[in-house]
Formats: structure tokens, sequence, C-alpha cells
């Protein structure tokens, strides 16, 4: 007599049976209905259950992206995000990979980016360790990313695996977003499966719709937009939900409101009349009334350009108010305060910008109707800052022509002839060194998709790469302008590149230092009154200096440079542009000035 198939036992509500034969089977389901297309990794043993299902298991998994590093992983999977607002996975082998990862993980929390990391790990069960298991065992592994990281766990059987990825993945993309750790142990994946199984419906555990702002809190915003003398409108990652942008075109219009770019990322089109970031503490200086949307660190842009120790002062008059819409303090740990300094904040409002927007523009035009000389003030404003934006435009413009034939070459000349050959045509700019704003006629959201937080150097590469691999085949030619020494950190991520040919235009940006520190260390003898001139001693690339356009060579991506001559540069961007439209990856090492 035929034995009957014993019920499904999961609480998850199902999408539909599972095929799994081992506990690495079930999980590339999950990820599957999670819509996980990539899964960055170096491979490793402590996860060779899932890398023969992601390979082997009927129907495919989400598509290996290899690479040479776990750091360079986790940062591809970060600019992935960036453009996409959604979660890849990552591979990182036991404690291991998961120690070359952390950079990676930090920058992404900071950057508030969703990755879904995934590690090897174990067995827990020690009497199925082999001699490397040992060293390669935490109690536990998420103990070593857990304060800069959203959510960690290790399910402890394959039926608790399901829940596991379910509950990470609405934590990474829940609002502030971030990344997350699951650890998969090595038994678990590796173990048969016995009863029938479930997937479970996604659908059914996806992450919150962000919150609505507080109405009174909205009102008073309102009304201090409305009445100041001089509102300035801060612009920080609202660009990560396009829909807000024209939002704030309109609130700035409406209010003749200058908006400074906070952190980057697009805000307003640069060539809009009102927006006037180049003269940033020269408008803060007049504000009475500031309004932050989704600004991560309100004392970076409310501070001074120079920071040094000492008390940290505002540039802003005591007086001015400040409102502040943002979800950023629901999204705190304490190994680092990555929210900087505590700046003062006469409205706060937790909520997206997105749905605070609307309606903050809704109250603001019903406040205005009833001020009669609202209007005239607001024209007023628009007038004023138009000029002051034309001005500043003719300036960097007139920078720009007095340093086009500079040696080496000018950041202006570098933006300038990049401008030239992108207009006409879809672009993306997925990460930009030392960018001049007026050579770049930067006008929607891909052309600034901001930089990643957290200060490590060696993420701009990784990123970019994998920021052109969410824009693959979409026909937007993407480009990323890396400094020598933050390029020279990863360059190996190059092969990942060539590997999956992926199209990507990388201008290295090379004043052959560590320039960031040439400075400190200038200003560090200055006070000591020690010699200035070995400024460079410990922080120039050089002597050798590397060969780059070499190095691109010999991991399969075409190199060009180094260009040391302008006029050499329009017609070697033109060979390297004719090589990404191909489809690949292509390197210019250009010789820049320091800044």
């Amino acid at each position: 007599m035929q034995q009957q198939a014993k019920p499904v036992s999961s609480p998850l509500a199902p999408a539909h049976a599972s095929a799994a034969v081992y506990g690495s089977d079930l999980m590339v389901e999950v990820l599957r209905e999670l819509g996980i297309e990539y899964i960055a990794l170096n491979p490793g043993a402590s996860y060779r259950g899932l890398h023969d299902s992601l390979v082997n298991f009927p129907g495919g998994g989400p598509e290996i992206i290899l690479c040479s590093h776990e750091e360079i992983a986790v940062g591809i999977a970060n600019g992935y995000a960036r453009v996409t607002g959604k979660p890849m996975a990552t591979g990182l082998h036991d404690v291991v990979g998961l120690q070359h990862a952390c950079m990676a993980m930090f920058i992404s929390w900071c950057s508030r980016t969703p990755v879904l990391n995934l590690g090897g790990g174990g067995p827990q069960d020690a009497t199925n360790r082999r001699s490397t298991d040992w060293v390669h065992t935490a109690l536990v592994q998420g103990n070593l990313v857990r304060e800069f990281v959203k959510f960690d766990d290790q399910p402890a059987s394959v039926a608790a695996v399901p829940e596991s990825l379910l509950r990470a993945y609405r934590i990474a993309t829940t609002e502030p977003m971030g990344p997350v750790y699951v650890c998969l142990d090595s038994d678990v994946q590796e173990a048969a499966i016995e009863e029938p199984m479930v997937v479970p419906d996604a659908s059914l555990y996806r992450a919150p719709a962000p919150p609505r702002p507080n109405l009174d809190a909205l009102r008073e915003a309102a009304g201090l937009l409305v009445g100041a003398a001089w509102p300035v409108i801060l612009s920080g990652e609202i660009g990560r939900a396009p829909e807000t942008l024209a939002g704030l075109a309109q609130l700035a219009e409406a209010l003749g409101a200058p908006v400074l770019a906070a952190d980057g990322a697009f805000g307003l089109p640069t060539a809009h009349p009102l927006e006037v970031t180049p003269l940033r503490e020269d408008v803060l200086a007049r504000a009475d009334v500031i309004l932050a949307l989704d600004v991560p660190s309100l004392g970076v842009p409310l501070g001074p350009t120079v920071r040094e120790r000492g008390n940290f002062h505002l540039i802003v008059a005591p007086e001015t108010k400040v409102i502040n819409i943002t979800m950023a303090d629901q999204q705190k740990q304490s190994w680092v305060t990555e929210g900087m300094w505590v700046t003062p904040v006469a409205v706060p409002i937790a909520s997206s910008t997105a749905q605070a927007l609307p309606e903050l523009i809704a109250a603001c035009e019903e406040l205005a109707a009833g001020d009669s000389g609202h209007a005239q003030r607001a024209e007023a404003r628009r007038d004023e800052v138009g000029r002051m934006h034309a001005g500043a435009a003719e300036r960097s413009a007139e920078r720009s022509r007095e340093l086009w034939d500079a040696k080496p070459i000018s950041s202006g000349r570098l933006y300038g002839e990049l401008s030239t050959r992108l207009a006409g045509q879809p672009w993306a700019m997925v990460h930009a060194h030392n960018r001049r704003w007026g050579q770049m006629d930067v006008s929607e959201p891909d052309h600034a998709i901001g930089g990643t937080r957290g200060g490590g150097v060696g993420s701009g590469l990784p990123s970019s790469i994998g920021a052109a691999l969410a824009h693959k085949g979409s026909g937007r030619l993407c480009v990323t302008v890396i400094g020598d020494g933050d390029f020279f950190m990863t360059s190996n991520a190059l092969w990942t590149a060539a590997k999956y040919e992926i199209p990507l235009l990388v201008l290295i940006y090379n004043n052959h230092s560590y320039y960031n520190d040439e400075e400190h260390q200038e200003r560090m003898a200055v006070r000591r009154e020690r010699p200035v001139e070995n400024k460079g001693v410990g922080v120039r690339i050089e002597d050798p200096a590397p060969d780059f356009a070499g190095l691109a060579r010999s991991l399969g991506v075409a190199g060009f440079g180094p260009v040391a001559d302008p006029a050499d540069l329009g017609g070697i961007l033109d060979e390297a542009l004719a090589v990404v439209r191909s489809g690949k990856p292509a390197v210019v090492d250009v010789e820049t000035q320091v800044r």
C-alpha cells in the first residue's frame, strides 16, 4: 500500500510546493521568490551546498557574479542597490570572508543601501567539522557585524530558513533601508529534505509602506516656510524616490527658495535657476528657515567647509529655524555616530519625503493663498536667486576656461570634455571624484546617484561596477570618475566587469597621491612649525608610479593612458567610449591637478 505524503507543517503562506531535495535548494527557491537577480561572491567551502544549488538545482537561482574579494562583492551589491532600490545577495565564506566584507558592509550601512548578505558557517554540530571548520565556526557569526547591519540571524534548521530570509529581506527594504546578514550553517545547507516543504508567497511578507508625516508638525513647517524672509531647501537623498523630484521643484519655485544639494545626490537640475549649491555658505548665512529633505547628517551642509579640532559651530544664524524631514533617526546604533553632530531642529518630522512633500506643498499653498504679500516676496526671491545662479555659473565657466590647457589636466577640462561627449544621449554618473557641477549638465537622477557614505577608500570602483550592472542593457552609458588611491585599493574588481561584460567608462583622477592626507599633513606641519615640503612623505603614489592602464589590460579591460596632455584627452575619451558602447568596460588614466 502506497504511503501518503506527510502534510506540510509550515505556518508560512505558500506560493507553491517546494521541489527542493536539499536545504540549499530551498534557499535558492526562496531567493527566487524574493526576486533576487544576482548573488556576488568569492567561492568558499562553507557554502558549497548553496553554490551547488545555485548552479545545478533545476530552474537555476540568482545569477552568480564572481568576484576576487568579498569586499568587492558587497561593494557591487551596494552600487546595484543605489540604482535599483532593491537588494542583491552576496555570498561570504564563513568568518574569513565576513571579515573581508566588513568594510563594504559598513559603507552600505552608512549609505542606507539594502544588501542581503548570506554567509556560510559551521557546522555548529562539532562532530561534523573538518579540520579548518574549527577556526571557521563562530559563536555567533553575526556578532562580528551586528553593530552595522539592521538584522542578523542564523537559522538552525531547514524549516527555519524561509522565515529567516523573508524577515531579513523585509527588514533590509524597510525605510530607512540597510544591509542584513544571515548565516547559513553548512549542515543546514547540505541536509536532505525528508518531508514536504513549501516556498512562501513573498508578497505577503513585503516591507511596510513608509509613514505619513504628523499633520500638526507639517502645518507648523508650512507656516514657517511661507512666512520666511529667506527660506532655503537642503536636498539630500530624495532622488532615491524619483517621484519626489517634481515636488521639490514645485515647492522651491512656489517659495522662491534656493536649493542646495546636501549629499551629492540629484535634487534639482544644475541648470535650474534656484540650484545654487556652489554658493552654499553665502546662501545659508542669510537663511531664517531651512527645510532639510532626507539629509543624512545636518551638520555637514550646515557646517563650515573646512573643519578642524575644537567645538563645532554652525554657519547659520542661531535664530534660524530648521525643519527636518527624515527617517534616519529610526535607524541608529552606537558603534559609530554616523549621524555626526547633534544639530538643533525646530520642527522634526519622521516621514519619508515621498509621503511628506505633497502634503507640505498643499499646506504651503493654502497658507500662501491667504497671504496677500507672499506671491510678490516669492517672485523677488526667485529673481535674486536666479541672478546668483547665473553669476556662479559664469564664474565656474571662466575658471574652466582659464585652466582649460593647464598641465596637469584640470577637473574642469576633464568634466568639460566628458560632458561634450555625453550630450544628447542617456548616461549615468555612477560615482564622481572632485565633481565640478558647473561643467556637467546634471538634469536627471541617474546623472548623480550620490557617493557612498562611510569614508572608506576603495569603495568607488566596486560600487560603480554594481551600478553599471544595474543599468546593463538599458542603453544608458555609465561613467565613473575615481581617485587614483581609491582605484588602486580595489582595482582587481575590474576583472569582474570584464568577465560579465559590464559596460563602464572608468576615468582615474590621478594626482599621484592620497591627497586628502597631504592636506592634513600640511596643516599639522604649519601648526607645529615643521617643514611643509615633507607633506607628501608616506602619502604620494609614485616611485614607481603604477601603470593603471597596463593593470586594466592585465585584467581583460581596455586601458588608455596615462593622459598628460590636455590636447590628447578628447581623442582618447572617444576611443574609450567606443569600447564602452560595444558593451565592455574601459579605463582611462588621466594625470590631474590635485583638486
